[in-house]
């Protein structure tokens, strides 16, 4: 789908932005390549294809919860300013 110098103007318009002049052939391309994109995409045969819902909902392979680190609380908190029952600090910002 080939868009015009208009639409590109009033894309830019409903989405709130502002394309200069020398932009908008720019965008007219990259906008009319990505809608060639979704079309080519729409024409894929997607019958026999399960519809997800969230790819989320799949379980997910988690590693061990382990530690991997060496726990350097102390020498971190060691030059921090201000320090008290192993906690950071920090002044009131919000009264």
């Amino acid at each position: 789908m080939r868009l015009t110098h208009d639409d590109v103007e009033k894309i830019a318009n409903l989405a709130q932005l502002t394309a200069q002049p020398q932009e908008i052939e720019s965008l007219q391309r990259d906008l009319s390549n990505i809608l060639d994109l979704v079309g080519e995409m729409d024409k894929v045969d997607t019958t026999d294809v399960a519809p997800m819902a969230h790819p989320l909902s799949m379980r997910q392979r988690l590693r061990v919860d382990a530690a991997t680190e060496k726990d350097q609380r102390d020498s971190y908190q060691r030059i921090a300013p201000d320090t008290a029952k192993g906690l950071y600090l920090v002044p009131k910002v919000v009264e």
